[in-house]
C-alpha cells in the first residue's frame, strides 16, 4: 500500500515565513471532511479536506497538500500545497508550494511560487519571486 503521508507537512512547519505567526490554527477541515459555505474570522485556519465556497480571514490559511478549495480565498496569509479553483487574494502574502495546483487569478503584494507548483490564471501583484523549496527534501 503507497504511503499517503503528505510530502510536506504545513501543520507544524514554521520554517516557513508565512507560518512563523501562526500559534495554532483555530479552524481545521480535516482529511475526508466536506465544508460548504463561508468561512471568516480573525483566526489560523487549515484545510486538509475539501471545501466548497469563500472565505474572508484575517488571519492565515493554509490548504495543505491533499486538500481542495472550489471558491473564492480572501486571508491575510494564504499557503497553497493543495489543489484551489477560484479567485485568490492573499492581503500581505501568499505562498504556493511546488504540490500546489490552482486554477484562478491570484491576488497579492508577494507572491512566493515554488519551483514544480502549477497556476493556470493571472497573477496580480507588487513583487515576484520564484524560489527552490528547500525545506522538507531529503
Amino acid at each position: 500500500m503507497a504511503n499517503k503521508e503528505p510530502k510536506i507537512n504545513l501543520a507544524g512547519n514554521k520554517g516557513r515565513r508565512s507560518l512563523d505567526g501562526v500559534d495554532g490554527f483555530t479552524t481545521s477541515i480535516g482529511p475526508g471532511s466536506i465544508f460548504t459555505g463561508t468561512i471568516g474570522g480573525s483566526g489560523h485556519t487549515i484545510v486538509l479536506g475539501s471545501v466548497k465556497g469563500s472565505s474572508e480571514l484575517d488571519g492565515t490559511l493554509v490548504i495543505g497538500e491533499g486538500g481542495c478549495w472550489t471558491g473564492d480565498i480572501i486571508a491575510k496569509y494564504i499557503v497553497i500545497a493543495g489543489q484551489v479553483e477560484g479567485s485568490i487574494t492573499a492581503r500581505e502574502k501568499m505562498e504556493i508550494v511546488c504540490t500546489a495546483k490552482i486554477r484562478g487569478s491570484l491576488t497579492s503584494p508577494f507572491i512566493a511560487i515554488a519551483e514544480g507548483a502549477v497556476h493556470e490564471g493571472e497573477i496580480h501583484m507588487g513583487e515576484i519571486k520564484r524560489f527552490t523549496d528547500q525545506r522538507n527534501r531529503d
